[in-house]
This record gives structure tokens, sequence and C-alpha cells, in this order.
């Protein structure tokens, strides 16, 4: 059924099934650590270079969630999956083995959403029984294609984030679950013309404001109708950028908001100056921390809310602003 603007509420429910998520070793280290599935010291994890080491967390995860989830590979229907390097080419070897069928994603760091937001479509439209979500990002081959290769050394300001080694997947099937997705509100691209490629917070900030003005009304609720209303990864500056957006059209966020990339990284003691960032930072985050606390039934509704950050190093370097985007998924803990 169709909300509003932006909103679908599914008439047919769909639901997750069961999650995987893997991370390197400094996402191991920090407050979440002792909730992943498996965590790896070793950053190339056994490949010969950051892109291959992607592929190969996108392997490990998809791999993990098969061994943990009750639905037969065979019955697989589609993955919905991407990640941050050009021409998607980790989710292109790291997934090219499982003989299923694959749509190649790219909403930087909101690509969890996406995922989900596309696979509970096709799955409450009848065309799925069960389709697997996943989004990766890796922090090494982040920095080599958006900003400086590790061997430059460049010193990084206060507004930077740190890119989430990691990669999370969840399994949505149509069977009754303890967690659903009630419906998805669908982000439009927002340019405040910010053209700071290390405050990506900033630059995501007005399109996570713009995706929740747009949930409320479409629903006709307001921030009280969540238990939390989570974002991907904005960071401590992207946060107060949101709170204070929304606070100019009327809705107080400041009890009932998280943020991902504050939550993955002790910051201080980790200096991880602004938080974490990434497609795999709202995933890893979602697996490992969210639907955990739901299935614990200590939230039963929830707005979660991956962010991303449009940064092309073409258009960058010709002096093009960074827009952002969101996609947010309704999840509800059953009765």
């Amino acid at each position: 059924m169709v909300k509003g603007k932006q909103s679908i509420l599914f008439d047919k429910a769909v639901y997750i099934e069961e999650t995987a998520c893997i991370v390197g070793q400094k996402e191991g280290e920090g407050p979440l650590g002792g909730s992943f599935d498996i965590v790896v010291e070793d950053p190339m994890f056994g490949s010969k270079n950051w892109e291959e080491a992607e592929s190969r967390l996108q392997e490990m995860a998809m791999d993990k969630l098969l061994s943990k989830t009750q639905v037969p590979r065979e019955q697989i229907r589609y993955i919905f999956a991407g990640d941050l390097l050009g021409q998607l080419i980790a989710t292109s070897f790291g997934l090219k083995k499982y003989d299923i069928p694959v749509f190649g994603l790219y909403g930087a760091c909101s690509t969890m959403g996406e995922a989900m937001s596309l696979g509970a479509i096709t799955i409450s439209g009848g065309c799925a029984d069960n389709v697997v979500a996943m989004a990766s990002s890796h922090f090494a081959s982040a920095e080599k294609q958006f900003r400086f290769p590790l061997e430059y050394g460049n010193q990084r300001p206060e507004t930077s984030t740190w890119t989430v080694t990691g990669c999370g997947a969840v399994m949505l099937t149509a069977q009754s679950q303890p967690v659903s997705i009630k419906g998805i509100t669908t982000g439009k691209i927002v340019d405040f013309g910010v053209k700071d490629s290390m405050n990506m917070g900033a630059c995501m900030a007005p399109a996570a404001a713009d995706l929740i003005t747009a949930n409320f009304k479409d629903l006709e609720v307001d921030e009280k109708y969540y238990d939390r209303i989570i974002t991907g990864d904005l960071g401590v500056v992207g946060r107060k950028i949101l709170l204070d957006l929304l606070r100019e059209k009327g809705y107080d966020l400041s009890s009932n908001h998280m943020d991902c990339g504050i939550e993955i990284f002790d910051a201080k003691n980790q200096d991880t100056k602004a938080g974490g960032s990434g497609c795999a930072c709202s995933a890893v985050t979602l697996c490992a921390y969210i639907l955990k606390n739901m299935k614990n039934r200590k939230w039963n509704r929830v707005l979660f809310i991956p962010t991303g950050a449009l940064l092309s190093t073409v258009s960058y370097n010709e002096g093009k602003s960074v827009p952002g985007t969101a996609h947010g998924v309704i999840l509800e803990r059953q009765a």
C-alpha cells in the first residue's frame, strides 16, 4: 500500500529470518566487538590487495549466512548487494561463485537500506519467497579510491569518519519471524552544496532529515511513534546537524535518535574522529546490535535509515558538491 509521496506499507508481510556480519580487527575492538559473528585480524583477509580483501569480506558474510539460515541455498531467489568500489567489483567478484541472481546496487553508504527496501518490495510483491540483502566496505579500499592511499599518511580532520571494514547480510523471507519489515521510505537526492570530502556527516544529514520528515508526513506520525530512529553513519557532526534541522521542522529526536557511526567505535580511544562510515557501518550494526535488541524486546519499532554521501572523485575534482541520500526501513517486533 502506497503511503504519501515516498513510503510503502506492505500488505504482505516481509520478515528477517537470519543475519551474518564479518568485521575487521578495529571494529572487533570497539563497543560492539562481542556481537559480531566473525572478527578477522588480518586486514587483507588472506588476499593480495585491498579490493580482493573486500570481495573476500562479502564471500565470508554470505558463507556465514548460509551456515546460519534455515533457508536452503537453492531457494534463495535473488541477492541485492553493493559496495563502494568502482563498478561494484567487491560484489561482482565476492558473489560470483554462488550461482544466485544478483542485483548490484550503489547507494554509497545507504546501500544496505536500498538493498533491504528492494528485497522487501520483491517479496511483498510475490516475486520471491527468500532474498539476501547485503553491503560491504573496507577502510583501505575506500581511502585508496576516494581520498589518499594509506602510504600517503595524510592527517585526518576532526570532522572525518573512519570507513568500517566489514560486511553485513540479512535473509529476508515471506515466512513468519520475530522481526518484520513493515514498510519503507525511499529518500531523495538532497544537496546542500557541501564540498568537503572529509565531512561526510554534513553531506548526509540534510538527506536524513528530509527522509525522516517524509516518513512522518506519509505515515501521519511523529518521532514518538518509534522506539528508536537510527541513522547509518552521520557521526557526531552529522548527528548535531540532523537534530538541528529537525528541530526547525518541529521534531525533537534528542531522546530516541541513535547513529550507527557513533555506536560502532569508541571515538576517543580508537581515534576515529567523528565516528564510523561506509556501507558496512549500518549493515553490521543492524546485524550485531539493532536486530538483537529487537528480538530481545528492548525495542519494538525502529526506523532504520542508512545514509549515503554520493561522493565521486570525478565530480569532486571538477568542483562539484557532494549530494546525500538515505533509505528508510521500518522494522517491527511481532507481538
